[in-house]
C-alpha cells in the first residue's frame, strides 16, 4: 500500500467511525461555524480545566458536511483531548501550516498528516480547517488570554499564490 493510499484509509476510518462526536455537557463553550462555499458546519464544545495549566479535559462536536471536514473534527478530538490548550494551539499552528503547503513536524502532527494531499485543494482546505477555527474560538471564549476569536463564518481562503492559502477571518 503506497502513503497516499493508507491517507485516504485514515481519513476514511475517522469518517466512518468519528471519535469524539456528539455534544457533551458539561462544557466551558460551545461555537457553531459554517463554511460558506459547501454549507459544511461544526458545533464544537470545549470543557477547559483550570487547575494549574489549562487542559482540555473534553472536546465534543456534531457536525455535518464532507469526509474531509468530518474526519478532521475525529482527528482534533483524538489528539487533542487531555492536551494543555497552549498544546492544542500549536498543532492547530501546525495543522494550518501543513493546510497551507509549508513544511511541518510531521511526527507531532499524528493522523493529521493524512490531510498532506488536501493542502493541494484550496475548497478542502476549507473543509479541513473548519474544526480546527471552531476549537481556536472555543478557547478563544473560554480562556480569552490564550486565543484570538475567530468569525463563525469563516475560511475564506484567497487563493491569488495557488502556493498559500491565506485564512480570512475578517
Amino acid at each position: 500500500m503506497d502513503l497516499e493510499s493508507m491517507y485516504q484509509e485514515v481519513i476514511l476510518d475517522h469518517y466512518r467511525n468519528p471519535r469524539g462526536r456528539g455534544l457533551r455537557e458539561p462544557f466551558d463553550a460551545e461555537v457553531m461555524h459554517v463554511n460558506p462555499t459547501c454549507g459544511d458546519e461544526i458545533t464544537l464544545r470545549v470543557a477547559v480545566g483550570t487547575d494549574g495549566e489549562p487542559v482540555l479535559k473534553d472536546v465534543s462536536y456534531w457536525n455535518q458536511g464532507c469526509s474531509i471536514s468530518q474526519a478532521s473534527a475525529s482527528i482534533l478530538c483524538e489528539e487533542l483531548e487531555g492536551a494543555t490548550v497552549s498544546e492544542a494551539l500549536a498543532m492547530t499552528d501546525e495543522f494550518v501550516n501543513l493546510m497551507h503547503g509549508e513544511q511541518v513536524d510531521e511526527e507531532s502532527l499524528g493522523d493529521l498528516i493524512a490531510f498532506e494531499g488536501v493542502a493541494k485543494y484550496p475548497a478542502r482546505v476549507k473543509c479541513a480547517l473548519l474544526a480546527w477555527m471552531a476549537l481556536k474560538d472555543a478557547i478563544s471564549q473560554s480562556h480569552p488570554d490564550l486565543a484570538e476569536p475567530i468569525d463563525g463564518d469563516l475560511t475564506e481562503i484567497s487563493v491569488a499564490d495557488p502556493q498559500r492559502h491565506e485564512l480570512n477571518t475578517d
